[in-house]
């Protein structure tokens, strides 16, 4: 008996139903985590939230990408990766600007929006494990989940920082570090889209 594709078609509506639930939950957080954080005057809480936005965009960017070229695919992340690479920037500025300009952040509410998102983010970073060494628009989607695995827990750390220290600096210590790890992870991203680009336009290049 042939082979219908009907496996095949059932794998690839679980992965795009996937990518629906985490730009549903990614988005929800970032509506919490901006709204908790202006409130809580809190950095972490901003940048953390600012992250999630880029996953949610991540994650609609691949929906988008997903029956297209491998050149699309390509391109897709690297707007992904140029999409993160800004987010780090505006978080990095951001402290700046409450570094010099004072803040006081709100220890318990850090903790408790991190912990939040981090249950979210490792519901997510599981789901999306199928994607680790997927193409490469959907790696981007794993990857920019692992940073934000790692920017919650570090708010977590921050927040009880700020409350057993009462200072605002370790709030602007872990904004600053997740805005340097954002851009690192950017500039991995970017690197990767650029060589599968190169690649997807060379084999296009030699089709007759």
């Amino acid at each position: 008996m042939s082979d219908c594709g009907c496996h095949t078609t059932a794998k690839n509506d679980a992965e795009r139903r996937i990518l629906r639930i985490a730009l549903a939950l990614n988005a929800s957080m970032f509506v919490v985590g901006a709204v908790v954080g202006i409130l809580a005057q809190s950095m972490g809480l901003i940048a953390d939230s600012l992250d999630m936005l880029a996953d949610a965009a991540a994650y609609a960017i691949g929906l988008i990408a997903w029956t297209r070229s491998a050149v699309f695919k390509a391109r897709a992340a690297q707007l992904s990766g140029s999409l993160l690479l800004l987010l780090g920037v505006v978080v990095l500025v951001g402290v700046i600007w409450r570094f010099a300009h004072g803040s006081d952040p709100e220890g318990g509410w850090m903790i408790a929006v991190a912990l939040v998102s981090l249950i979210v983010n490792a519901t997510v970073l599981r789901l999306l494990e199928r994607f680790r060494r997927g193409e490469v628009h959907l790696r981007a989607t794993w990857i920019f989940t692992r940073v934000d695995v790692i920017a919650n827990i570090g708010v977590i750390l921050s927040g009880a920082l700020v409350l057993v220290w009462r200072s605002p600096i370790p709030d602007w210590v872990i904004g600053a570090a997740i805005a340097g790890y954002v851009i690192k992870e950017a500039i991995g991203i970017l690197r990767e889209a650029q060589e599968a680009n190169e690649n997807a336009e060379t084999a296009t290049s030699r089709e007759p």
